[in-house]
């Protein structure tokens, strides 16, 4: 079992920055991949971005250029940088570990609103 935990969430004026982290209760270097969801009010969660073990990084097209996924081995936390945020980044945001095919866990998840 692996727990995740997910913070730096919270009110951002749009065009502004925050970083959100995601917290491992174990190593992360073998895991297959982690990645960052969302879901907005009445919506699906979509996929913002993620990173392989072999730090290969995939980004949504909504959110690429604005976007940084990275991952500190040592403090077991992936991180998402969002930049330029936009009214549209509005959403919950989830913290995915897959450790192999048959192994994914989800984090509770972070609020990020971007208003003025």
């Amino acid at each position: 079992q692996v727990q995740l935990v997910e913070s730096g969430g919270g009110l951002v004026q749009p065009g502004g920055s925050l970083r959100l982290s995601c917290a491992a209760s174990t190593s992360i270097v073998s895991f297959e991949s982690m990645a960052w969801y969302r879901q907005a009010p009445g919506k699906e969660r979509e996929l913002v971005a993620s990173i392989s073990r072999y730090t290969r990084e995939t980004y949504a097209s909504s959110v690429r250029g604005r976007v940084t996924i990275s991952r500190d081995i040592a403090e077991q936390t992936v991180y998402l940088q969002m930049n330029s945020v936009k009214p549209e980044d509005t959403a919950v945001y989830y913290c995915k570990a897959t450790l192999d095919s048959w192994r994914q866990y989800w984090g509770q998840g972070t609020q990020v609103t971007v208003s003025s």
